[in-house]
């Protein structure tokens, strides 16, 4: 008996599909759709979005987008949070900011959620750093703790309260024990 090998999907037929909500990705021939965030989730991600952006647009060092869809060397990524220096944020002719970003991120943030598989995740910082990120985290708010991807793949475990790694150039200071303290609203 023999059986049908399912057929790939490429990455122009995935770019081609239509949008999903929550965002569909696209990385090693598979299509994943991220799970929906939740509060924890939320929280960080517009934390985290709002506290790198006061750092760092003002003097146009860098630029936090949330949920920002990146396109490169064949995968199709949905960060919970894309970091990109500002001479490589992708513009038009005008100089307005692009809608398609077919370029890796700078620093890459995500956001564990309850039902994610930590080694799809973690893949995709992979893939990131393979590809010219210079930063990848792996934030895990069950465990309070930060998984750091550097270039050549090296790793690097943060809890409590040791200093997380940040991309050079921006003047800002995170610890831990300080970001995983934004979830309590006390």
């Amino acid at each position: 008996m023999t059986i049908a090998k399912e057929r790939q999907i490429t990455l122009d037929e995935f770019l081609n599909l239509p949008e999903t909500k929550p965002a569909s990705e696209f990385i090693n021939g598979e299509i994943t759709q991220k799970p929906m965030p939740q509060g924890e989730h939320s929280r960080l991600q517009i934390k985290l979005c709002t506290t790198i952006n006061q750092a760092a647009e003002t003097q146009k060092i860098a630029y936090a987008f949330p949920e920002l869809s990146c396109t490169f060397d064949g995968a199709t990524i949905v960060p919970d949070i894309s970091v990109f220096r500002w001479e490589r944020i992708p513009k038009t002719a005008s100089g307005k900011i692009s809608n398609r970003f077919e370029v890796h991120p700078d620093w890459v943030i995500e956001i564990l959620s309850p039902e994610q598989q930590q080694k799809k995740v973690l893949t995709k910082l992979l893939h990131c750093s393979r590809n010219g990120t210079e930063l990848g985290w792996l934030m895990n708010p069950e465990e309070e703790s930060v998984i750091a991807v550097f270039p050549g793949q090296k790793i690097e475990l943060y809890d409590n309260n040791d200093q997380l790694a940040i991309i050079a150039g921006i003047n800002l200071e995170l610890t831990v024990s300080e970001v995983f303290s934004w979830l309590s609203l006390s």
